[in-house]
């Protein structure tokens, strides 16, 4: 079967074996997969093993179509039937990861197999490459709860690539706001205010930090001076990008009491001051993936049109496509997400 997968020179598409379904597995045809940031980083440090690079077929964020079930499945999804998966399957090794991992092939392939009990079924009436979103839409879903928004709640989004764009849309889908969101890129910025964001601004020109008052942000005293019943601080943000000295500059500028959340897949070393955040008593988060229940909120809130998948598509392409789409995905103003189309 056709597929693209990671090579010494980047990615290249070509034949690689078919997959056979596993104890409790299905068979699929992938329909949409969406073009992630790790996936950008995975190209990279395999292309740098040289000969020795393994063979990766990419693909992790999916919608597919069942094709048949494999043994020990119930057969509750019957051929034809469109589905979204965590991108994990289980084997008697322990679990694999779907897209990322030389074991099974991804999303970026004509067939793929997926574990039946982790399988969703997609409405209808959400596109296959609406569908495809759920999975870095569930990454926004875990960080927003992680950061526990409360109703008088402001949030900062600083970064506004793929997740980024999407912790906006998953704050505005449950009521959350207001919502400042800063990026350097232009285009970025226009999405963000499409996905609902109240201020958007290029932090080039004005700084994040400098609009907490019209926000209705009170600045609230030290520990000590923080009065019984008084409630803590009202601002949450996300930091999104991954960059070395970001987390610093966000505890340097939120008020006291903060929540931050880092959701930026930072792979450079970084440095942080402890005394900055210990002297504002602000609490520090780190989140990866999701839990399956966030992933099935995810896929609702695409379903029932609480968020709009239409800015987060900005191009397709097929499988001889994909690595021109890498190469477009190194510009944060042309792209936010490329789906591929392996049919």
């Amino acid at each position: 079967m056709l597929a693209a997968f990671t090579a010494a020179g980047g990615v290249a598409a070509g034949e690689v074996p078919e997959p056979v379904p596993g104890e409790g597995q299905v068979l699929v045809a992938p329909l949409s997969a969406g073009i992630c940031g790790s996936d950008l980083h995975l190209v990279d440090a395999v292309a740098g093993l040289g000969d020795d690079a393994p063979r990766i077929v990419l693909g992790h964020e999916f919608c597919a179509e069942i094709l048949e079930a494999g043994p020990g499945t119930s057969g509750r999804f019957a051929p034809g039937t469109r589905v979204v998966s965590v991108p994990h399957v289980l084997s008697p090794s322990g679990p694999v990861d779907l897209g990322l991992s030389p074991v099974l092939p991804g999303g970026f392939a004509q067939r793929a197999v997926m574990q039946e009990s982790f399988l969703l079924r997609v409405p209808d009436g959400l596109p296959d490459d609406h569908a495809a979103l759920t999975e870095p839409l569930a990454v926004a879903v875990h960080a927003v709860r992680a950061a526990r928004p409360g109703p008088e709640d402001a949030a900062l989004v600083v970064g506004c690539g793929p997740i980024g764009l999407a912790v906006i849309a998953a704050l505005k889908a449950d009521g959350h706001g207001p919502v400042v969101a800063a990026d350097f890129s232009p285009a970025r910025r226009t999405l963000a205010e499409r996905l609902g964001a109240d201020i958007v601004l290029d932090p080039a020109e004005s700084s994040p930090y400098d609009r907490w008052a019209e926000l209705g942000v009170v600045e609230r005293p030290p520990s000590p001076l923080l009065g019984e019943g008084v409630p803590p601080g009202n601002v949450i943000a996300f930091e999104c990008v991954g960059a070395p000295g970001l987390i610093q500059q966000i505890i340097e500028g939120v008020p006291r009491h903060s929540r931050i959340v880092v959701v930026g897949v930072g792979v450079a070393p970084d440095t942080i001051t402890p005394v900055s955040a210990i002297l504002k008593e602000v609490s520090l988060t780190f989140v990866f993936a999701y839990r399956q229940q966030e992933f099935a909120h995810a896929l609702g809130l695409l379903a029932d049109g609480r968020v709009d998948g239409n800015p987060f598509v900005t191009g397709t392409v097929g499988l001889g496509g994909v690595a021109g789409a890498f190469a477009d995905l190194r510009s944060p103003d042309e792209h936010v997400k490329i789906i591929v189309r392996p049919r």
